[in-house]
């Protein structure tokens, strides 16, 4: 079942990218899931006064896929990284939008870590965490795209190491050596 649905996913994103809309329609019930799960193992993290939903969120990922510009997905993983980018880009902006409302309110600060992906603690700065991974891919791009999926993505090593086409020891090295970049930038 499994192998028929990721068939199914390939399949309609490939008319989508083709310019079938309905396409994009007839996806997102076989996706919508796992966006869900990953976009609910991220707001678990966030801060109390975060007013998005999961399901909002899920929404909005959903809204600005169907309004940008025509791509071509590379298959499942493609469209499940560029959704991870797309979840990360929306809760930078609400986060930068609630500092801007708090005029420069501090949010205590969170080691990251392999307990971050489980943690219900809402202590991470994310507009650091943004700022930090930005420099992290000026210097090394797939460790930041390791931790953009595993973080705000949700995604597991294996996942992660099939979006990226590179070997689970591969992610779990990167993901190592970015946390411990990660750490000195925030400290």
């Amino acid at each position: 079942m499994a192998g028929k649905a990721e068939r199914d996913i390939t399949l309609l994103l490939k008319a989508w990218s083709e310019g079938d809309e309905s396409a994009l329609d007839a996806l997102i019930p076989l996706v919508y899931d796992d966006l869900h799960r990953a976009a609910h193992a991220y707001m678990t993290r966030e801060s109390p006064d975060n007013t998005l939903q999961t399901t909002a969120l899920v929404n909005e990922v959903y809204l600005r896929l169907a309004g940008g510009r025509p791509t071509t997905w590379n298959g499942r993983g493609h469209f499940f990284a560029v959704c991870a980018t797309v979840m990360r880009r929306i809760l930078t902006d609400i986060a930068r939008a609630r500092k801007s409302q708090k005029r420069g309110g501090t949010a205590p600060h969170l080691p990251l870590d392999d307990e971050i992906l489980i943690s219900h603690d809402p202590r991470v700065d994310l507009l650091e965490l943004d700022a930090a991974l930005t420099s992290l891919g000026a210097v090394d791009e797939r460790q930041a795209r390791v931790v953009e999926l595993r973080f705000f993505g949700g995604l597991s090593v294996e996942e992660t190491a099939e979006v990226l086409k590179v070997s689970p020891e591969t992610v779990h090295r990167d993901w190592r050596q970015a946390r411990e970049w990660l750490q000195r930038e925030l400290a």
